[in-house]
């Protein structure tokens, strides 16, 4: 029983820190980088459709991403869609392929992004710690019901906690790496 309350917790505590690296992934740093426009969706015949399942979706270099549509009427489709969506792109149709070129960012802009990566990993925090709360909710159940003796309960919260400690570094970690990569000019 309490074996199964580690597992659950863990496995929900990894979804959490997978969760945080992809919110980190579509902050926008000075580099260009083909995730970024994964959440970007196109008007395909009447449906929101994922950009990369009706275009190529490349990087040209290190500061332009390439996109191309596999049907000639979409190109001006993606185009809109790229520039409506919250990235701030500007992207530029050449014939097939639209490239999208990544402005610098300024410091003030930097700043900024730092502030909201900084909060996407608190959140993240809070989300370990309520699971943490969770777990320990439940072993203080089983110790109630008389199904675990007191040992194996603080034994359990114990490994909780130490669960809880692994996945605090891991957020401090990507968030450390976000704000690194930010701050790279």
């Amino acid at each position: 029983m309490i074996a199964d309350i580690k597992k659950n917790a863990e496995t929900k505590m990894q979804k959490s820190i997978e969760s945080l690296k992809i919110s980190l992934s579509k902050v926008r740093t000075g580099r260009a980088h083909v995730g970024l426009l994964d959440h970007v969706m196109v008007d395909y015949w009447g449906s929101p459709t994922p950009i990369n399942q009706v275009a190529n979706v490349t990087l040209l270099d290190a500061r332009t991403i390439g996109v191309q549509a596999w049907e000639k009427p979409m190109v001006a489709k993606v185009e809109k869609a790229i520039r409506d969506s919250d990235l701030g792109l500007n992207p530029m149709s050449m014939g097939d392929v639209i490239r999208v070129p990544m402005p610098m960012l300024t410091e003030e802009r930097r700043k900024e992004l730092i502030k909201v990566v900084k909060g996407e990993s608190e959140d993240a925090r809070v989300a370990i710690r309520n699971l943490r709360r969770d777990a320990n909710d439940q072993l203080k159940k089983l110790l109630k019901d008389k199904d675990v003796s007191e040992d194996d309960e603080r034994r359990g919260q114990d490994d909780i906690q130490k669960l809880t400690d692994r996945y605090i570094v891991e957020v401090d970690k990507a968030f450390a790496e976000k704000e690194k990569e930010l701050m790279t000019v």
